[in-house]
């Protein structure tokens, strides 16, 4: 890797790093859980994303703030039943959906829902099979979208790297 990548790449986790420990303070982890892990998984996304793109460092920290704030704002609205049906609906699309399939939730109580969507599917250099997927949550009527990748584990179940 280059020393660019590196330099990015540290970037990202020091500015990740930053945000979700200015979030991990006193009683916000324990009282809003959801909302510090949507604000954590947002920020490292927003800057992946950024660097994706080509941004320079401040592109990269825009992009680290700007997912840490919509990450958290998704995390914050989503219940636990929300989640426990989201979590369901993925493991349903890694196991059985084809690609460019979508298996969606809804939650009646909350009216919120989402889909999530295989987009392709490969063997990984280590053995495991992992699928990349596209996400849609809805929650009051925005949708926010992200994309990811999930593998199968030793015991058969698929978890969501990074």
């Amino acid at each position: 890797m280059s020393r660019a990548g590196l330099r990015t790449i540290a970037i990202i986790v020091s500015v990740a790093f930053g945000v979700s420990a200015c979030a991990q303070t006193g009683e916000t982890v324990r009282n809003n859980p959801k909302t510090t892990m949507g604000g954590m998984l947002g920020a490292a996304s927003g800057g992946l994303i950024a660097a994706a793109a080509g941004g320079g460092a401040a592109g990269i920290v825009g992009g680290v703030l700007l997912g840490g704030l919509v990450g958290g704002a998704v995390g914050n609205a989503l219940d636990q039943k929300d989640k426990q049906m989201a979590q369901q609906a993925a493991q349903q699309a890694f196991e059985n959906a084809r690609s460019g399939e979508a298996s969606a939730w809804r939650n009646p109580d909350s009216g919120n829902s989402g889909s999530i969507t295989p987009t392709r599917t490969y063997q990984a250099p280590s053995g495991q099979y992992c699928r990349e997927y596209q996400q849609d949550i809805i929650v009051g009527g925005e949708t926010q979208k992200s994309h990811g990748t999930a593998c199968r584990q030793p015991d058969g179940s698929w978890r969501i790297q990074g």
